[in-house]
C-alpha cells in the first residue's frame, strides 16, 4: 500500500485580499506560518510515520514543507515544479473587480493566458503516478496548492470529486492498493479549530 499525503499550504496576504496567485511567488503571512506550525504538529501528533516530504518550489508551499519536515524530523523536502499552482497568466495579482474593471463581466471567456484545469489534472495526475512508481509502499507527503490539488482528485477519482475547494493546509490522505486509489481523509483542518 502506497499512502501519499496531499497538504494545501498556508495562507498568504494575496489569499486574504482575493489576489490571482497561480505561478506569483507569494510567502506565508503570519498567519500562514502559524498554520504550517499547527499542520506539522498534528502531523506529528498522529500515530504514522512518513517517509519523505515533497514541496512545490513556490515559497508559500516550501515553507509549509519546511515546517512540516522539521517537525517530523525529515529530510529537507524535495522542490518540484510540476506540483506548482495552475498558471494564470494574466490575472496573476488581480482581484476579481480588478478582471471586471479591465476585461469586463465576461474576463473568463477571454484568452488570458491561463492553463487549463484538463492541463493541470492530468500534469498533477501524472505526477502522483510517477510518486507511484518511485516510492511504491511508501508514505510521502505533497504540499501544493488548492487548485493543482482538487484537480487531481478529481481526475484520479472522479466518481468521488466533483468540487474540490481546499482549506489552507488541510491534509488529504490517498492509497493505492496496487490497482485502485482511495481517498481515506479529504480536506480535513482539524488543527486549524
Amino acid at each position: 500500500m502506497t499512502t501519499i499525503g496531499l497538504i494545501r499550504h498556508g495562507v498568504t496576504e494575496w489569499n486574504r485580499s482575493g489576489r490571482a496567485q497561480g505561478h506569483t511567488d507569494i510567502p506565508l503571512s503570519e498567519e500562514g506560518i502559524e498554520q504550517a506550525r499547527r499542520v506539522a504538529e498534528r502531523i506529528a501528533s498522529e500515530d504514522e510515520t512518513w517517509d519523505l516530504i515533497i514541496s512545490s518550489d513556490l515559497s508559500r508551499a516550501r515553507q509549509t514543507a519546511e515546517a512540516i519536515a522539521k517537525e517530523l524530523g525529515l529530510q529537507k523536502p524535495i522542490q518540484d515544479d510540476r506540483i506548482r499552482e495552475m498558471h494564470l497568466g494574466e490575472i496573476e495579482g488581480l482581484t476579481i473587480e480588478d478582471r471586471v474593471t479591465r476585461w469586463g463581466d465576461n474576463w473568463r471567456e477571454q484568452e488570458l493566458g491561463i492553463e487549463t484545469k484538463d492541463t493541470v489534472a492530468q500534469r498533477g495526475a501524472a505526477f502522483i503516478e510517477e510518486i507511484l512508481t518511485q516510492h511504491k509502499g511508501k508514505k510521502i507527503l505533497i504540499v501544493s496548492h488548492g487548485g493543482l490539488i482538487g484537480l487531481t482528485l478529481k481526475h484520479l477519482l472522479p466518481e468521488q470529486f466533483t468540487e474540490t475547494l481546499l482549506e489552507n493546509t488541510s491534509l488529504t490522505i490517498l492509497k493505492h492498493d496496487e490497482t485502485k486509489w482511495d481517498c481515506s481523509l479529504f480536506n480535513c483542518s482539524k488543527h486549524l479549530v
